[in-house]
């Protein structure tokens, strides 16, 4: 017995310990038992002080089994006891292991030797954070737990579909050679990297036909939802410039026709209207309506650009024959639709759709229209010139379907349960752009599905408070996919996992949605403040343990979790490349030994 409850008040027990303090071991963060006659409370000792100890309670023991929350408090006639070390996985861990159904997490540094197991289901079922500052441990952490799934034999774990979008590529080291230990777990590995000579690694290539309107927004990082009409229309455009020159003829004629039309009709001077009339055409024509097309008059034929010579009076004579003629390519029966992701179409073929939206939207006749809309020609002309280009070159065409089984697939049939995106190469911006646009792929890909939640997506977010923010998406497009995600995943099977440094700089939607949580070391008054705000169940004592965990421990605690469980993870094996710099190694050279001293 360790002592005489002296006071009860809400969920903390005040002992008078009856101990000798020096000749017992540290009792701080040990569990006890507060014995009554006709129930059997638990509590964690969290401070001692003047031979007293305060003790947090956390659940009770019923039937032999560890169960959560208190429903009637300990009296003052309690009986006051450690629990013993063959009872302690009840509370931390769990009571029996099962290979297929839990998974090995690490071991207790309260109770050295006890392993920590949790349920495989309660910890991958719902969405999930892991925060820590930088050398905290929060990869390998990652690493580990993913080996510890991936390595289990009986059996083997073949249809997870785990997405990393590794900001720094220090996965690759830690998954490259998994499959050495099953023959059914794989690693597939993409880069950013345009200069990559790794033949088992891929660069990142996206079918352009598969993006949507919202997609094109954030590649072109629209500013305003009256822009998205524009992609909109583009996008309508390109299912007829994507195809043969004789399929489009007639919607170029038609577009082409009806610009040129408005500013032969917009009463500007007709200097200007000429020279907007030639600066169209020389952009846009066709083989039946360029500068050079003939237009015939009783009697004589002229190219059309002599139709707008201007007279002795100022005026363009002829312009009641141009409207005549422009008037004869309109079609008033002709229909667009959105792709339907049946036909390849590449970023040229979108350029062009583009310019013609452009013009069909009006951007000619008003200058406020033309600089707000060309805005989106020229991200588009940087990114179709640029080296980002070749992402989207993509070989051949694929659908939705196909391109995803494509990404989980290596060595032509087998299944990959890793797959790893290093971005690393890429700006932050485009970084951003390229993990929404995969995640909403995927997203869409699960409700399409009819076996979704049997075939589930998970993504893990490295660097996540880069990606996951409040930023204008819902503004401009009405929502945020990674904020949609967390809440609509869990019944479509998309489960997101969040690793960040900076938690209060991610957004507070997708935060709360989390059901678990592993805290490494964090120091940042903001981060933890935000922390204690935002994430369940934190208890001060858990904020002050947050700030003295060693490198590669977490606290962990959500719906996986009976309590909140201290866990010190093994190295993984082999490590991610995410050490820190070896300064000593790197500054101290024998320079009489080494010639090359740069």
């Amino acid at each position: 017995m360790l002592g005489n409850v002296i006071s009860v008040e809400e969920n903390t027990v005040l002992v008078q310990l009856t101990i000798d303090l020096s000749t017992t071991p540290n009792l701080l963060n040990m569990y006890v038992v507060l014995e009554d006659k006709d129930k059997l409370c638990v509590g964690e000792i969290t401070d001692i002080k003047d031979g007293k100890a305060n003790i947090h309670l956390v659940g009770e023991m019923i039937n032999g089994n560890f169960v959560s929350g208190v429903n009637r408090k300990p009296t003052f006639s309690s009986v006051v006891k450690l629990i013993s070390r063959e009872k302690i996985p009840l509370i931390i861990s769990i009571a029996s292991y099962l290979e297929k159904r839990d998974l090995y997490l690490g071991e207790s540094p309260i109770y050295p030797g006890v392993k920590i197991y949790t349920n495989i289901n309660d910890l991958f079922n719902a969405h999930f954070s892991v925060f820590g500052n930088s050398g905290s441990g929060k990869s390998c952490s990652i690493a580990r737990i993913l080996q510890n799934l991936l390595v289990k034999k009986e059996p083997v774990p073949y249809k997870a579909s785990i997405f990393i979008f590794d900001a720094y590529g220090e996965y690759h080291s830690a998954f490259k050679n998994i499959d050495q230990a099953s023959p059914y777990i794989h690693f597939k590995a993409y880069t950013t990297n345009l200069n990559s000579t790794d033949e088992n690694v891929e660069l990142i290539k996206i079918p352009l036909w598969l993006l949507g309107v919202d997609d094109l927004a954030l590649l072109l990082g629209v500013e305003s939802p009256a822009q998205l009409p524009i992609i909109e229309k583009a996008l309508k455009l390109v299912t007829i410039f994507g195809r043969e020159e004789e399929e489009v003829i007639k919607h170029k004629n038609d577009i082409i026709a009806r610009a040129l039309l408005d500013i032969l009709a917009s009463g500007n001077p007709p200097a200007q209207i000429r020279d907007q009339i030639m600066s169209v055409l020389s952009s846009y024509n066709t083989k039946e309506l360029n500068l050079e097309t003939p237009i015939y008059q009783p009697g004589y034929v002229r190219p059309l650009k002599q139709c707008l010579l201007i007279d002795g009076s100022g005026k363009i004579r002829d312009m009641e024959l141009l409207t005549t003629f422009m008037s004869t390519f309109l079609d008033d029966h002709l229909e667009l639709h959105m792709p339907d992701q049946t036909f390849k179409y590449q970023l040229q073929d979108l350029k062009v759709a583009l310019d013609f939206a452009l013009i069909s939207e009006g951007s000619l006749k008003s200058e406020k229209v033309y600089d707000f809309a060309n805005i989106l020609r020229v991200r588009l002309n940087s990114l179709v010139n640029g080296e980002y280009a070749q992402y989207f070159d993509y070989p051949e065409f694929v659908t939705k379907e196909q391109y995803i089984k494509r990404l989980m697939t290596v060595n032509g049939n087998q299944k990959a349960q890793i797959i790893n995106f290093n971005i690393n190469y890429v700006d932050d911006r485009f970084a951003k752009n390229l993990t929404k646009i995969y995640s909403k792929l995927l997203f869409d890909y699960a409700k399409d599905i009819s076996l979704s939640r049997t075939f589930p997506f998970h993504i893990i977010l490295e660097e996540a408070h880069r990606y996951v923010q409040s930023d204008r998406d819902i503004e401009i497009l009405g929502y945020n996919i990674f904020e949609r995600i967390t809440k609509e995943g869990r019944k479509y099977g998309v489960i997101i996992g969040l690793v960040s440094q900076r938690p209060s700089e991610l957004s507070e939607t997708a935060l709360s949605q989390c059901a678990n949580f592993l805290i490494l070391k964090m120091l940042h008054p903001k981060d933890v403040s935000y922390i204690k705000e935002m994430v369940p169940n934190v208890t001060e004592e858990i904020i002050r343990k947050i700030r003295m965990l060693q490198p590669g421990t977490c606290i962990a605690f959500g719906q996986a979790f009976k309590v909140p469980v201290v866990i010190k993870f093994d190295m993984p094996n082999p490590e991610p490349t995410s050490s820190s710099c070896d300064i000593s190694q790197s500054w101290f050279v024998d320079v009489l030994q080494n010639e090359n001293h740069m």
